[in-house]
């Protein structure tokens, strides 16, 4: 979790801040003048509070609110998640065609004791890390470093975990000509006849098809505060409006957040966050996470694979509305 001298705000977490300049203040004054329990009694007032404030915050939040906290410059993403969660990590590299992308990342790890392949996209933590990340969207060799991998785990017969963070697929035209389309609508279609067991959490931003191309699983689950849609609030704004500036509307109407989602029956739960986001407590977080997907990976080992297979393509087919004329 960064230091509060490094912490970000978004513009309705400013209550927070205050909060937190406050208890600056009160720790600077202690050192001066040296005052006891009577400071350290109101220090420990104005860290409860911060913790209500974030709960209060995060219990009433639009759906666009619950986007900007799902690209919160402080949140965590793949790498820490794994980070975090495992004991251990292999990281494994490229797709043995073109190269390796930055944008999309995975490997062996060993978490609570299951060895598990972990994959998924990881945006940079700084300009320079975002740069070579490129923001997290992938390019045709990353589906395919993403496929290889799979492929793998399912060969030493290992589950599989994806990690869903994504504005979408790299859109530019190098991307196109080295078959976008066709490395996503590859990953779709092994996806769904893998026969491990497969998990996959949004844990910020899912977008599009960049998100689909590593998103099919036995299992789909959203964390609190992410999203999932065919295409972003600005984007569809831009669309139907022609102006970024509908965004908020845009974001209420794609009923893009986790518990839409939910009642749409498109993801099979909601992992929850630490009070106020994933970006306050990264261990928490990822402690919240490891504890959700242990039991669940349990209970899919028990299904007989072609039983996996079979309901997977059966849930996926089932899924969206439509009427026949």
């Amino acid at each position: 979790m960064p230091r509060n001298e490094n912490r970000q705000f978004l513009d309705f977490e400013s209550p927070i801040k205050d909060l937190i300049e406050e208890i600056a203040i009160a720790k600077k004054r202690q050192e001066k003048v040296n005052i006891g329990a009577q400071h350290d009694q109101l220090i420990q007032t104005l860290e409860d509070q911060i913790v209500e404030k974030r709960k209060e915050i995060t219990k009433n939040l639009t759906s666009w609110q619950r986007v900007q906290l799902s690209r919160h410059p402080d949140r965590p993403y793949t790498n820490k998640y794994i980070e975090k969660m495992s004991d251990e990590y292999v990281e494994l590299f490229g797709d043995r065609n073109v190269k390796d992308d930055k944008a999309m990342v995975g490997g062996f790890a060993n978490l609570g004791g299951e060895t598990v392949m972990i994959i998924g996209q990881q945006k940079g933590i700084n300009t320079k890390m975002r740069q070579l990340r490129n923001f997290g969207m992938a390019n045709p060799e990353g589906y395919r470093k993403a496929l290889r991998l799979m492929r793998l785990a399912e060969k030493f017969n290992k589950p599989i975990i994806t990690l869903i963070d994504t504005p979408g697929a790299y859109p530019g035209l190098e991307a196109e000509e080295r078959g976008q389309g066709e490395a996503i609508a590859r990953n779709i279609y092994e996806m769904i006849r893998l026969k491990v067991p497969v998990i996959c959490v949004i844990i910020g931003e899912g977008a599009s098809g960049g998100a689909m191309g590593i998103g099919v699983g036995d299992k789909v689950f959203m964390m609190e505060n992410t999203w999932y849609t065919v295409i972003s609030p600005e984007s569809c704004s831009s669309i139907l409006w022609r102006t970024w500036e509908k965004k908020e509307v845009a974001a209420e109407q794609l009923r893009l957040t986790a518990d839409k989602m939910l009642g749409f029956g498109l993801i099979d739960g909601i992992i929850p966050e630490p009070p106020g986001g994933a970006h306050w407590d990264y261990d928490q977080s990822a402690e919240i996470l490891k504890n959700y997907l242990l039991p669940v990976l349990q209970e899919l080992k028990k299904i007989p694979a072609q039983d996996r297979v079979n309901t997977r393509i059966e849930k996926f087919g089932k899924m969206g509305f439509w009427e026949e004329l």
